[in-house]
């Protein structure tokens, strides 16, 4: 057998199976495109099944993933679907964190008012400390509770999602990320149906409902949705806080990553403990941009469908990943930091809204 010559780059497939010359560069490609075709099908068919069963039936799309990733998960077993899944859960992740840069800028921000803007800083502290209690309270890790508290303080599944990545699956299992996301969106869910309807009991003005929906709901779709079912002005009151919420994903993964270190665990130093993942950094700069340059109205309205598509992806290729067996092991108790830290959130939003006027 002809030995590669080492004068000759090497372009490995994604298992490193196939060592391929430079003549071969266009076959690797296709290689990699059929490598990924069977797991990157099998995601648009239950993701686009998932947006079939929220339209229809008011189900949340990232929840209908979700479940539809877990009872689809039996297809993990086979390894030629390995390579789209993990494209969908890593890459698409992160180009969807991106894209939620298109949504925010600084104006929003800053009309939300100093008052309930410190406020809602204060929500999401103590709703981080609730995360990490319940981990406690539950036999967990402390990472299960950085994970949970800055999930449901953040921005629902895809701060979830960013510092899952930043934690790492060697240090966390990802029965338990998969179970925190099935809490934290079926957490949104009620907040979506229930949140206005206390709201209006409570005789809530617009803008303290618009409050206490935006700063308690975790997913930003279930927090717009509960916000408008209220009123229009409590849904843009919402938006703007929900907003304000994703803005505070980079600076609040940042110190997360502080607290916790790197994944590899060799970093050293305050400067590499808080070394943030390239997405986060473009996602804070894309939000800058938006801040500073006006972009035509196409440019948010896609860039959040595109967002929202690469999440649902994401998503459902993780539920496909994820072992029910292990996830069934868990117990309540694994949704302990869920629980706590969503009911914390609720009850400082509740408080800090009644004090607007």
């Amino acid at each position: 057998m002809q030995m590669p010559r080492s004068d000759i780059p090497y372009v490995a497939d994604l298992y490193g199976e196939t060592l391929l010359g430079e003549s071969n560069e266009g076959s690797a490609v296709r290689k990699k495109l059929a490598d990924y075709f069977p797991g990157l099908a099998a995601v648009t068919i239950a993701a686009a099944a998932a947006t079939w069963f929220s339209e229809h039936y008011g189900m949340p799309v990232i929840l209908a993933g979700l479940l539809l990733g877990l009872a689809l998960n039996f297809i993990s077993t086979q390894p030629k679907v390995h390579a789209g899944l993990d494209l969908c859960g890593t890459t698409g992740l992160r180009w969807g964190i991106v894209l939620l840069g298109t949504q925010v800028t600084a104006v929003q921000i800053g009309s939300l008012g100093g008052l309930a803007f410190a406020g809602l800083v204060a929500i999401m502290a103590l709703t981080i400390l609730a995360g990490l209690i319940g981990a406690r309270l539950g036999g967990q890790s402390n990472l299960a509770g950085w994970l949970a508290g800055g999930a449901t303080a953040i921005c629902g599944a895809s701060a979830a999602l960013a510092i899952y990545a930043l934690i790492g699956k060697k240090r966390l299992d990802q029965s338990q990320f998969t179970l925190t996301l099935v809490g934290i969106t079926m957490a949104s869910a009620i907040a979506m149906s229930f949140y206005p309807l206390i709201a209006a009991w409570l005789d809530f003005s617009d803008r303290q409902a618009g409050f206490l929906i935006g700063a308690a709901t975790h997913d930003v779709a279930q927090a717009l949705g509960g916000g408008y079912s209220y009123s229009q002005a409590a849904g843009e009151t919402a938006t703007i806080v929900k907003l304000s919420r994703v803005a505070l994903l980079a600076p609040a993964v940042a110190l997360i990553g502080l607290a916790i270190g790197s994944a590899g665990g060799e970093s050293k130093g305050l400067l590499g403990r808080i070394r943030l993942p390239w997405f986060i950094i473009a996602f804070f700069a894309l939000m800058i941009a938006n801040s500073l340059v006006i972009a035509p109205p196409w440019v948010a309205e896609y860039g959040l469908i595109i967002s929202k598509t690469l999440l649902l992806f994401a998503v459902t290729a993780t539920a496909m990943r994820s072992r029910l067996d292990a996830l069934l092991s868990q117990g309540w108790r694994a949704l302990l930091p869920v629980i706590l830290a969503s009911l914390t959130a609720f009850l400082l939003s509740l408080a800090v809204a009644a004090t607007l006027s």
